[in-house]
């Protein structure tokens, strides 16, 4: 997929998100004592751990962060935050994986959770990472109430637009261009957007703060699944490192299937400027911020 025209700079030729190492590091350790700590039995706490620990980008915990420091605030207030949106999103995956759903055997190049664990393992590893992320978010030291509020009304709008995009069961006579986001608005923003208000609560940012960050957080959320959209229409398996092409058989409701490539193009650059203009309010601290929505716009893996 070629890059949309835009006078914003293109990402690093590498390809790789500009995200803080240190941050990532920061992110992985959390994850990993959070499981230690939990009482749970060992085989469970190994299945969990294959799940959170099997690599990914941590986009949604680093978006937690990243909002909570352009909101003013600290890593340190954010993290429990962070580890609570992850878990949830490694939840998603675990099932999703399963027979039932995707019926996928690998994922980030490592057997599924259900294969290497077994598919009843891999259904409570999935429950017990739900159940342990809203504990996680008790912990954090602003708006505790308020983020678990966020986590678990983005975690069932996700639910519901896997639902939507599985079995259906959208209001009656809503076209199909309205389908295709309401779907991509749910399956994919819903946590990403959640990430970013969870991230400005942490930080017990002021509501201009606040409602820029969500303005932020909902323009990106669907801009990345266009962009996924683009990547599975236009890239190879081997560029794209997964199998592309899958939703175009499997007859899924895509942007590019409605709206064509050019149009998903124009959508994204119009997303972006979106993204842009809610990080407005936070001057200079929103860098880190514009950076990745440039990044997100332009990738092609």
């Amino acid at each position: 997929m070629p890059a949309p025209s835009s006078a914003h700079p293109s990402p690093a030729a590498s390809g790789e998100a500009p995200l803080d190492p240190s941050l990532l590091a920061e992110i992985e350790s959390a994850l990993s004592a959070f499981l230690a700590e939990s009482d749970i039995p060992a085989n469970l706490r190994a299945a969990c751990l294959h799940a959170v620990l099997a690599g990914g980008k941590r986009l949604r915990p680093i978006l937690v962060l990243e909002s909570a420091r352009a909101a003013g605030g600290s890593v340190s207030d954010a993290m429990p935050a962070a580890i609570a949106i992850e878990f949830v999103h490694a939840f998603s995956l675990v099932h999703d994986d399963l027979p039932a759903l995707d019926n996928d055997t690998m994922r980030r190049g490592k057997p599924t959770c259900h294969v290497a664990f077994g598919e009843a393992m891999a259904i409570l590893a999935g429950d017990c990472l739900l159940a342990l992320a809203p504990v996680a978010a008790s912990r954090s030291r602003h708006h505790g109430a308020e983020i678990q509020r966020e986590l678990m009304s983005g975690t069932v709008r996700m639910i519901a637009g896997q639902v939507y995009d599985t079995l259906k069961g959208f209001p009656e006579g809503l076209p199909e261009a309205r389908q295709v986001e309401l779907i991509h608005h749910n399956k994919t923003g819903a946590l990403l957007e959640a990430s970013c208000r969870m991230g400005a609560l942490a930080a017990n940012a002021a509501p201009s703060a606040l409602d820029g960050l969500t303005r932020y957080g909902r323009a990106i959320g669907l801009m990345f699944q266009i962009v996924d959209d683009l990547i599975d229409a236009t890239q190879t398996a081997e560029h794209a490192g997964k199998a592309t092409g899958k939703d175009a058989e499997a007859g899924k409701l895509t942007y590019p299937g409605i709206h064509g490539l050019d149009g998903s193009r124009r959508e994204v650059e119009r997303l972006r400027a979106e993204a842009d203009a809610g990080l407005a309010p936070l001057g200079a601290s929103g860098a880190r911020l514009r950076a990745l929505v440039d990044f997100l716009a332009t990738r092609t893996r």
